[in-house]
């Protein structure tokens, strides 16, 4: 269908960081072009009848799958939706809210690649897989501040549905283009969220920018804080984007030239033309900072959302 909306997919664990990703990306692309709908809205059952069935979150058979679906393929056609709200806070529902896509539709949430029909709805998709370590510190950060547990319930809520975690959460990355995973320099180190590392798993899905004249094995002048290599993902061959936290505005600026060339549209939203948007971060004492992990991240997802709505509008001409 002609200009159809572009659906980006995020999905992961709870508190891998989605909704901080979702946001950014929406800052950068503007907020009146970006529709965010959060799947975890789809639960059938409320905070104290999942305690009461001894039924997680995570689990398929407390998810209304079908009508995700259902939704994900009215986005897909332009058209509106009524879509559920679970509040986090309460935890039980609010009124319904009419949803009427935008030019870009982020799909963020837990279960988002579960099922084929709903996979088939995306044009990218993305994995959020920091470890667990790291995962646990988010939450723990989030669900005290924010949603009213005490460290101990969240540990337990933790340990409680690990099981879950494994079987329906995880299995997920297999089916994401794009594997994005922040991590501690070392294994000792804190969690500073401006200092983090990323690693970009980069699947032969869809195709990704070519890098190799500025990074391969043999060295790059952008030196050792920016990184391509090949891996195995899960058993399968990837190419390994490495972006460390201590890389300079110099070192990130040429890895957004490499981008802004191959589309050149997205020359709007890179930090070298000026966009202050990207990589921000919130810090502990309010402040606000820039993370280059986060801002080539941010700007290497709105690369490919951008690459599809092109692809998208040449079909149909």
């Amino acid at each position: 269908m002609p200009n159809r909306p572009i659906i980006l997919g995020i999905v992961g664990d709870s508190a891998a960081g989605k909704t901080t990703l979702t946001r950014g990306i929406a800052q950068i692309l503007g907020e009146d072009q970006v529709t965010a709908i959060c799947t975890d809205d789809y639960h059938r059952y409320d905070r104290q009848q999942r305690k009461d069935m001894g039924i997680s979150a995570l689990h398929p058979d407390c998810n209304y799958l079908d009508i995700i679906e259902q939704h994900l393929q009215l986005l897909r056609e332009g058209k509106p939706i009524l879509k559920p709200i679970y509040n986090h806070t309460s935890g039980m529902f609010d009124p319904p809210e009419y949803i009427k896509p935008t030019k870009f539709v982020i799909v963020e949430g837990l279960l988002g690649y579960s099922t084929a029909f709903a996979r088939e709805c995306y044009d990218v998709m993305v994995y959020l897989a920091p470890p667990e370590e790291l995962r646990a510190h988010w939450k723990i950060k989030r669900d005290t501040r924010k949603r009213g547990y005490t460290e101990d319930q969240v540990l337990d809520q933790l340990k409680a549905r690990e099981p879950d975690s494994e079987a329906y959460i995880r299995p997920q990355r297999q089916w994401a283009d794009v594997v994005v995973s922040f991590y501690p320099p070392n294994s000792n180190g804190g969690s500073d969220d401006l200092l983090l590392n990323v690693k970009l798993v980069l699947r032969p899905t869809i195709p990704h920018p070519d890098f190799t004249h500025i990074l391969d094995d043999t060295g790059n002048h952008l030196g050792d804080s920016i990184r391509l290599g090949l891996e195995r993902d899960m058993g399968k061959p990837v190419d390994l984007l490495s972006i460390d936290g201590h890389a300079t505005q110099e070192q990130v600026q040429e890895l957004e030239r490499i981008l802004c060339n191959e589309v050149p549209f997205l020359g709007q939203f890179c930090s070298i033309e000026g966009n202050e948007d990207i990589g921000k971060l919130v810090g502990t004492t309010g402040e606000t900072l820039q993370s280059y992990p986060l801002a080539l991240t941010q700007l290497f997802i709105t690369y490919h959302m951008l690459k599809a709505d092109r692809v998208a509008k040449q079909l149909v001409a």
